[in-house]
């Protein structure tokens, strides 16, 4: 493998890992999973403080999600197979952003 793809799954895998993180510690916090749906009425500042929180878990939510509608029967492979392309880039991305900022910190 060349560098770039070692790098590229370096990156994927910390994504990931940090979505994980992230929902499993809010999870661990309010004692339910976390989902999309944690905005309320969608106002004000509580929402506004979850926009940063789900950007990061989404890929974790949406994959955890998927296999729960697998589990309960659901025989589509198109969407499984969309929803992990859709959570691997959003990984890739969020591992990049994650990252950069340790670098900028000085922390890597």
């Amino acid at each position: 493998m060349s560098a770039e793809t070692l790098h590229s799954i370096q990156l994927l895998l910390l994504g990931f890992s940090v979505a994980g993180a992230l929902a499993t510690g809010y999870q661990l916090v309010t004692a339910r999973p976390a989902s999309f749906n944690i905005f309320g009425d969608g106002t004000g500042p509580v929402a506004v403080a979850h926009v940063p929180f789900l950007v990061f878990a989404a890929p974790f939510i949406m994959v955890r999600d998927a296999i729960h509608i697998r589990r309960s029967g659901a025989e589509n492979f198109m969407a499984g197979l969309v929803v992990s392309m859709i959570a691997g880039a959003w990984s890739l991305l969020s591992g990049k952003f994650v990252m950069l900022a340790v670098r900028m910190l000085g922390l890597g």
